[in-house]
């Protein structure tokens, strides 16, 4: 399955619109991928990012965890963007943060430099989302 499609499978999931122009903001913010997992990774939960990027199972993540890693400016910011309050951003994002990070590093391989992002930048427009 290509980038595309699995990103378009991903903005199908049933009324969340706000979690992928979330995440993308995050991922422009954080300097993409290999920023985003790094951040997490120096946050202390290196173990459950890497799962993320792995082949294996995806360990999950809480609302808090996020707000730890990604701190309350930051989300508070992006959620007032996205018209939510930072703990709606931190659950959506504890939701499908997991899976999309899985999605954008396939083979469990981070990407080199930031195509990826601008690869869901593309989709969200494609998806009108």
């Amino acid at each position: 399955m290509s980038l595309f499609n699995q990103l378009g499978s991903l903005l199908d999931n049933g009324g969340d619109s706000n979690w992928l122009s979330s995440a993308n903001t995050l991922l422009e913010q954080n300097g993409g991928v290999s920023g985003l997992v790094e951040k997490f990774q120096s946050g202390g939960l290196g173990e459950i990012v890497n799962s993320w990027v792995g082949t294996g199972n995806n360990l999950s993540i809480t609302p808090e965890q996020i707000e730890s890693v990604l701190g309350q400016s930051q989300l508070g910011d992006v959620a007032a963007k996205l018209g939510l309050d930072s703990s709606q951003l931190s659950q959506q994002l504890a939701d499908h943060l997991p899976t999309l990070i899985d999605k954008l590093t396939p083979g469990g391989e981070l990407p080199a430099d930031n195509l990826l992002a601008q690869g869901l930048d593309l989709a969200k427009g494609l998806f009108n989302r």
